[in-house]
């Protein structure tokens, strides 16, 4: 801690011309006192940093020196802060950071990096108004760096929660949502973050894997969770003008054939049963016809019963 604190205490010089132990104390959250050994800690380490008694004194960097800790581009910056959005969609530690990252700008890089960080925000819910927030993403992050087992609660969609054991490895990013990969009994797994409902240390510590690579490991995993997602290919045909309200639907796993003589185009959806592509397309009524499987149309069949039984005169 002393020593963010000290890196903390070095940016904080570059950007005054002289600061006192009590402008500092203030900035760092710390006592005067303690301010004051960080900053005697600097001059011992060799940071040109001096000290002027009297009204009008306090601590200055030597000529007006600077350290450049970032070794950033400007490119790298940019993105960097349109990744973490404007403070005020920020955790406290992240603004923090962001400031300490400001301060160690050279000067003509700090207005573009300000810039960019005004530049996105973020929404924790889609349009379809599900919320993809993770509130507990702060300890499931601290457990993955730490090396600390977990017992968390899980909730998949449309199910109770349930707890498991977990021993934290990484966390990968996909489509705007944080996914957790952990070592469980049944081997590796991923859990959405957004989907953990309770977070527990157990005290035990995680030991990784031998020659365990989180890119290798997290591009394994997604790879079988999409061949879950077109375990099955549904063919038909759609009603002319239908296209993008397939694409909303299905996404990528919607293929479009030849458009014949009346409009209507032919059509392949992949997903991971029959089954759950005719609920998905059954919304559509009479714009879309399924040819095969046979699952698929016997599937349409049973929604469109169970509908003319609830609502049908």
């Amino acid at each position: 801690m002393r020593a963010d604190r000290l890196v903390a205490a070095l940016l904080f010089l570059q950007t005054r011309q002289r600061v006192t132990a009590a402008e500092l104390a203030a900035e760092l959250d710390v006592s005067e006192r303690t301010a004051r050994r960080d900053l005697e800690a600097l001059a011992s380490a060799g940071v040109p940093v001096y000290s002027q008694a009297g009204q009008g004194g306090g601590w200055s960097l030597v000529g007006g020196a600077r350290t450049d800790l970032t070794g950033l581009t400007a490119p790298e910056i940019r993105e960097l802060f349109l990744l973490t959005g404007p403070d005020a969609g920020a955790s406290p530690r992240t603004r923090t950071a962001l400031r300490k990252l400001v301060r160690a700008l050279p000067a003509p890089l700090r207005d573009g990096a300000e810039a960019a960080a005004r530049a996105g925000v973020a929404d924790g819910t889609d349009w379809a108004g599900t919320d993809t927030e993770e509130p507990l993403l702060a300890p499931v992050q601290r457990a993955v760096v730490e090396g600390r087992e977990l017992r968390i609660g899980y909730a998949r969609p449309g199910r109770d929660p349930h707890e498991r054991t977990v021993r934290p490895l990484g966390i990968a990013a996909k489509a705007g949502a944080r996914y957790l990969v952990a070592d469980t009994e049944h081997g590796l797994r991923t859990f959405r973050v957004g989907r953990v409902t309770s977070v527990a240390e157990t005290g035990n510590p995680v030991v990784r894997p031998e020659g365990f690579d989180l890119a290798t490991a997290w591009r394994t995993l997604a790879a079988r969770m999409e061949d879950r997602l077109v375990a099955v290919t549904v063919r038909g045909r759609a009603a002319p003008g239908t296209e993008p309200v397939l694409e909303g639907l299905l996404g990528g796993r919607v293929r479009y054939g030849e458009r014949t003589a009346d409009g209507w185009t032919a059509i392949e959806a992949d997903g991971p049963s029959p089954e759950v592509v005719a609920a998905r397309l059954a919304g559509l009524g009479a714009r879309v016809e399924l040819h095969d499987p046979p699952e698929a149309r016997a599937a349409l069949a049973r929604i469109g019963a169970e509908l003319t039984a609830l609502y049908g005169t």
